[in-house]
């Protein structure tokens, strides 16, 4: 099978799943997404989102546990930073990420006006804002500099549960395959993961089967861009700051919605118009790929 070790890619599948939805259960038993309570009396953390931490693990500690079956061993881990080599990357997914979750959002509102909460803009203040001594518009500018700034870093060590699995193990476990299957294969599979959350009304709420669906199509795309970056840096650095980078920003367009709209759509960057320009990024990467 194009050298593939098959042996190992099915023990890490089968950690990295078990171990997560395994995780999907327990946040089912407690409530679920929506109906998660608070870990303690007087504490804002739910079940749900402390469960959700550990569901991102999963990856890593397929990874983990592969390696330590198969007697693996540590080489080829892509943990070192090759900053020197791999700069570029990192500045383009820790700079880039961003700014096409904000043009996806511009656009979903260019062609969706009527969703349009402009007040906060307008200094009125708007009901998803706290109560804060700031003006409404340095707060939501605050929060999308710290999002671009900090996230990524603070970000890092949750979303490494899911890149050390992803990028640094399945993705070179996968590329003898060629780099196009590689990002197809990676890309359904990691969609596939977020399965049992999505279910939940994680993401997509009201939309499960459709859901499912664009979680698939979204992580495809966004997975040929981190997929790209690791690739060319040698490091899944650059992939865990993206992707921080992302987390940090995916949200920030649900301050200036009016009223409920098509989470498969937008303005969220999950939905098919927020996502937009990672498909375009995406879909250039994989018509200039390798094999």
């Amino acid at each position: 099978m194009n050298n593939i070790d098959t042996r190992r890619v099915a023990i890490y599948l089968l950690v990295a799943f078990g171990f997560s939805w395994t995780i999907a259960l327990l946040i089912y038993l407690t409530g679920g997404i929506a109906g998660s309570q608070p870990v303690a009396e007087g504490f804002p953390i739910t079940w749900a989102l402390l469960l959700l931490t550990l569901y991102m693990l999963g990856p890593a500690i397929g990874n983990v546990v592969a390696r330590l079956l198969t007697r693996e061993g540590t080489a080829d881990l892509w943990l070192r930073p090759k900053f020197r080599k791999g700069w570029p990357y990192w500045l383009v997914t820790w700079l880039l990420t961003p700014l096409m979750v904000i043009a996806g959002g511009v656009l979903y509102f260019l062609l969706f006006p009527e969703a349009l909460n402009t007040a906060a803009l307008r200094g009125e203040g708007m009901p998803g804002l706290p109560d804060t001594p700031v003006a409404p518009q340095l707060f939501i500018l605050a929060n999308i500099l710290a999002a671009i700034l900090i996230s990524p870093l603070l970000n890092a060590l949750p979303i490494l549960g899911e890149e050390f699995g992803w990028r640094a193990y399945l993705q070179p476990k996968l590329l003898p395959l060629g780099e196009r299957r590689m990002y197809l294969l990676v890309g359904l599979i990691w969609g596939v993961w977020h399965w049992p959350v999505i279910w939940m009304g994680y993401n997509y709420p009201g939309y499960a089967i459709w859901g499912s669906m664009a979680m698939v199509w979204f992580t495809f795309v966004l997975g040929i861009f981190l997929g790209w970056a690791t690739l060319r840096a040698g490091s899944v650095w650059p992939a865990v700051i993206g992707h921080g980078a992302l987390n940090g920003m995916a949200n920030i367009w649900l301050l200036f919605l009016a009223a409920e709209t098509n989470p498969l759509l937008g303005p969220a960057v999950v939905g098919v118009i927020g996502s937009i320009f990672f498909s375009v990024s995406a879909l250039l990467i994989f018509w200039k790929a390798r094999g």
